[in-house]
């Protein structure tokens, strides 16, 4: 326990992997590996920069002064300032050329984009992993059929496995979205404080192509094939837009995902993981919640609203710069990223543990059976020579009868007891049985079932390298 207030997204839902991304020692390294390849080009291209500065800075790269900075930053009120003086105080050498030509925003824009796109691969590969196992999920129980619902009221029956595959669905509209995210991920470059890069234009007296050499170099350098064309000082916030944007159609989908677990959770068609010393209530000893799809929609709900941040702030950015972006920022962008993985940590878990119970997925079918049956009776009846506008008003005035019998009685479905008393329809009991196969009644459930899933393999398996992934849900 602590006396202070600690993130819930760090100590109860996200994985340590992107906890660990989102942290101090990542960003601030990061930064050091930024000015350590801005100094290595900037000698590269003829400043009067040294092996030994450069070999000094790398010494410190990882090794964060942090008492240093914290003491400079109250002093500067300026985080990047206070560390470049700190990286100063450990390169006594380097200190003249650590940030030469630079803003802050060389450090902390270009960090960000190196993040988001470290995060985004992270993520992609928990969005595999999940569409794989409810790939497995929808092969296993494809041609087993239930009842399909529209409004939450009884429809035409599907297979569990066909609906399994329009949650697979939508999260391969949420992987295509972040690969095109991925592919559009830049560096902003080294641009000074306005974008025209004037100040790195003065260091190499006048020369335009060492200018553009040096954000070439530096790109390299940090992995990147390229920056943006243009920028002001710091990359255009719409890129953060677009990025929590796929983040935002994961969480989109997991919710879905979510809802249909609770609502087939109530049905007892499903069930969650469950461990054998979890707790559903506190006070109702019976209770057996689904405690991990309610998480679902609670993160996902925050992630949905958390993404109109960089909306909002990428409309509300001043000319070539302004500051109202910088601590919106530092909350909205790691936060919905560690709300993701947690979201996507839940939906493997789930996929990977679901308990389907085929008896009572049957029962429910079987209740609401006759009525869908009915037309299939209409036609064998008349095949049989009866009259189809008689026998059709009679099935009417019978289902409405047998309804009302099952809503204010509590009766059971006597609908073909009904048909098969009545004379007029000329069929046997046994008839109607033969008739009443559920899955006459499934369409080509199965089938898309089948072809669609082979298209999903052809995706795992150009994503093999990401597939295997360890999960662990602590709370």
């Amino acid at each position: 326990m602590t006396e202070r207030y600690e993130n819930p997204l760090c100590k109860r839902y996200a994985s340590e992997e992107t906890r660990k991304l989102f942290s101090d020692d990542t960003k601030f390294s990061t930064w050091r590996k930024l000015w350590i390849a801005l100094a290595e080009s900037q000698k590269e291209l003829g400043l009067d920069i040294t092996d030994g500065q450069i070999t000094e800075m790398k010494a410190h790269e990882s090794n964060i002064n942090y008492a240093d900075a914290l003491k400079f930053e109250s002093q500067t009120r300026h985080d990047v300032m206070a560390h470049i003086l700190a990286f100063g105080e450990q390169c006594s050498n380097a200190k003249p050329i650590i940030h030469l030509g630079a803003t802050s925003c060389y450090v902390g824009d270009n960090t960000d984009i190196i993040l988001q796109r470290k995060a985004l691969l992270i993520i992609k590969k928990m969005l595999i992993n999940a569409i794989s196992k409810l790939r497995d999920f929808a092969e296993m129980y494809k041609s087993l059929p239930c009842l399909g619902f529209t409004h939450f009221q009884a429809a035409q029956p599907t297979t569990v496995g066909k609906r399994a595959t329009l949650w697979i669905h939508d999260l391969l509209l949420d992987l295509e979205h972040l690969d095109f995210a991925l592919r559009g991920l830049k560096l902003l470059g080294c641009r000074g404080t306005t974008g025209t890069s004037a100040s790195f234009l003065s260091l190499f007296d006048g020369d335009i192509e060492k200018v553009n050499a040096l954000e070439k170099k530096i790109s390299e350098k940090m992995g990147f094939d390229s920056v943006y064309a243009v920028s002001g000082q710091t990359y255009s916030r719409k890129v953060d837009y677009y990025t929590l944007s796929v983040l935002s159609g994961i969480a989109q989908s997991a919710y879905k995902f979510s809802n249909d677990i609770r609502l087939l959770s109530h049905l007892k068609e499903f069930d969650e993981p469950f461990e054998d010393n979890q707790v559903g209530s506190s006070a109702m000893a019976y209770k057996r919640n689904p405690m991990r799809s309610e998480r679902i929609a609670s993160l996902a709900r925050y992630v949905t609203v958390d993404a109109l941040n960089p909306a909002l702030t990428a409309s509300a950015q001043w000319l070539e710069r302004t500051l109202d972006d910088s601590a919106n920022r530092r909350i909205a962008i790691p936060q919905v990223f560690l709300a993701v993985d947690a979201i996507l940590s839940l939906v493997i878990n789930i996929a990977d543990g679901i308990t389907v119970y085929p008896n009572v997925i049957a029962k429910h079918l079987n209740e609401e059976l006759p009525f869908m049956a009915s037309e299939n009776i209409l036609m064998y009846c008349v095949k049989k020579g009866g009259d189809r506008q008689t026998l059709h008003e009679k099935i009417r005035l019978h289902s409405l009868a047998a309804m009302k019998n099952i809503k204010e009685k509590g009766a059971d479905n006597d609908l073909l007891e009904r048909i098969a008393t009545d004379k007029e329809f000329g069929v046997s009991i046994k008839e109607i049985d033969d008739l009443m196969n559920a899955r006459q009644f499934t369409g080509c459930a199965e089938e898309q079932t089948e072809n669609f899933l082979t298209s999903v393999d052809e995706i795992l398996k150009a994503n093999k390298e990401l597939l295997g992934i360890d999960i662990k849900i602590t709370v």
